[in-house]
């Protein structure tokens, strides 16, 4: 039953194909616990990375790192390949490497501050229009005065120093507050808090490290341990969104390519948008919508399909639905949207088959030929080849010894950023401002000093007597008589000049 081009996924009244050509149009798989969603998520894992295709899946409850391992087929499974006439069923394992956001169950995944870029974060955080222009302020002075934003430390000694130069900095860019730097501050704890200090800094991810292929040409699959990650959904939120940003980014525009370069995973998708700003939903439907032309495809997995907003639903081409329960009216209300996303068959009753469906069963439609969704069909899922469940503690860190990323980012590499300069700089400056202290109190020094010295001198200085004796006091009076005398003479001669004249 395996046909090259397509993966096997089970047989309705024929056999289920998806299609390796419209394996970017996204997809969705969906149903209530325990209903075999997991199972369903592993059959395609295997189906993309056999042919070749790279894998990333994010992986809650650790039931898919069984994929690492040669599978051992038990009783059930052997008994569904029987059923379904699945004649070429044999066990397999598939390359596989970890990943974890905390570094412990799987290599750490990291970005930098600048690679999630002004809008990005904005958009996470969840800020308005004001604070988005500050943060991206913020951005534009980092770039000029050459600060590099690599982890949450860099990003708050930043907005820290704009807040003390805001009038230059208001001056050149704009009004920068006081008010608008304290709500971005409090949001960074916000996601700090949930674990950020870890995702944010160097060695980032390069993303070529999530589309490798092994020597037999088979894709790696690359398992995000998620179990810590599902407690802190805006980290969940911020991670997704960044990688499927970078990979828009960096990969090249290809069409439809006869089969995608990378498909993704997301379990737990609800996570993804629970109380989650329009802005990030808006974004991911962007994101989700554009990407296809770069050859990738996003699976999300869910419970239920109204988990997922409209606007991304309406993206997810290929879909798998387990059995829902409809015992409230919001279920009910599940039930008939899951099924009014489907090619109706005339069989059957579609919202009826979706309670009645059984461990394993599913409703499955895929596109065909000419991007046409399939008639939807009561699907058997077939039986995984790997390991079904999760390996031990030690088979886990047997594969991150061995992984061929393995010493790549296990180390925290802290080089000199914005953080170590800026505290430099405020170093420097308080030196400075200390010796222009102490150089403007020894100049008061020694002014005062100058001043008391020469008022000493003054005081030490001989003082010239102003009495005068009885020789100088008769020679002065003898001369002002004199003077007084030829004065009257004087004028009396000028007068008499005057009225001879007349």
């Amino acid at each position: 039953m395996l046909v090259d081009g397509k993966i096997f996924l089970g047989v309705s009244d024929r056999p289920e194909y998806l299609n390796l050509k419209y394996g970017n149009r996204h997809g969705l798989i969906t149903g209530a616990t325990g209903t075999g969603k997991t199972v369903s998520l592993q059959v395609l894992a295997e189906g993309f990375s056999a042919a070749g295709v790279p894998v990333f899946a994010a992986d809650i409850k650790g039931d898919l790192s069984g994929i690492s391992r040669m599978g051992k087929a038990q009783g059930w499974q052997t008994q569904r390949a029987t059923d379904i006439g699945f004649d070429d069923y044999r066990d397999d394992v598939y390359p596989t490497i970890f990943w974890d956001l905390f570094g412990k169950q799987g290599h750490p995944v990291r970005a930098t501050i600048s690679e999630m870029g002004p809008v990005l974060l904005s958009r996470i955080l969840d800020l308005n229009d004001t604070q988005e222009g500050v943060l991206n302020i913020a951005f534009r002075v980092a770039d000029e005065e050459g600060l590099l934003l690599l982890d949450l430390k860099d990003l708050r000694a930043l907005l820290t120093d704009l807040q003390e130069r805001a009038k230059e900095i208001s001056g050149r860019y704009g009004n920068v507050t006081t008010a608008s730097i304290g709500a971005i501050q409090r949001s960074l704890l916000v996601l700090e808090q949930q674990g950020a200090d870890n995702f944010f800094g160097e060695r980032a991810l390069e993303i070529a490290d999530l589309m490798r292929v092994d020597a037999d040409g088979r894709g790696f699959v690359s398992i995000l341990a998620a179990d810590q990650l599902m407690q802190s959904p805006r980290l969940y939120s911020t991670f997704l969104l960044w990688l499927l940003s970078e990979l828009f980014e960096e990969l090249p525009e290809v069409g439809d390519p006869e089969k995608p370069k990378l498909v993704f995973f997301f379990d737990e998708a609800h996570l993804l948008f629970d109380g989650a700003p329009k802005a990030l939903v808006d974004k991911v439907e962007q994101v989700v919508k554009l990407i296809r032309s770069k050859g990738v495809g996003v699976y999300f997995v869910t419970q239920n399909p109204v988990d997922i907003p409209e606007s991304v639903l309406a993206q997810l081409a290929n879909r798998v639905q387990h059995a829902l329960r409809a015992y409230t009216p919001r279920e009910q209300k599940a039930v008939k949207v899951a099924a009014d996303t489907f090619r109706p068959n005339p069989a059957f009753s579609t919202a009826e088959a979706i309670t009645q469906l059984g461990i394993g069963e599913a409703l499955v439609s895929v596109l065909e030929d000419k991007g046409v969704p399939s008639m939807v069909g009561r699907t058997f899922i077939r039986p995984p080849s790997a390991q079904v469940g999760p390996i031990s503690p030690a088979e886990r860190e047997a594969s991150i010894t061995s992984s061929p990323v393995g010493g790549l980012y296990d180390t925290v590499i802290d080089r000199e950023s914005a953080y170590e300069i800026l505290q430099k700089r405020a170093r420097d400056k308080q030196v400075e401002d200390e010796r222009a202290l102490l150089e403007a109190e020894s100049r008061a020094e020694a002014e005062r000093l100058a001043k008391e010295r020469e008022k000493a001198e003054k005081a030490a200085a001989p003082r010239r007597s102003t009495r005068q004796t009885p020789v100088e006091a008769a020679t002065t009076s003898f001369a002002r008589t004199i003077a007084n005398t030829l004065g009257r003479e004087l004028v009396r001669g000028i007068l008499g000049g005057i009225r001879g004249r007349r």
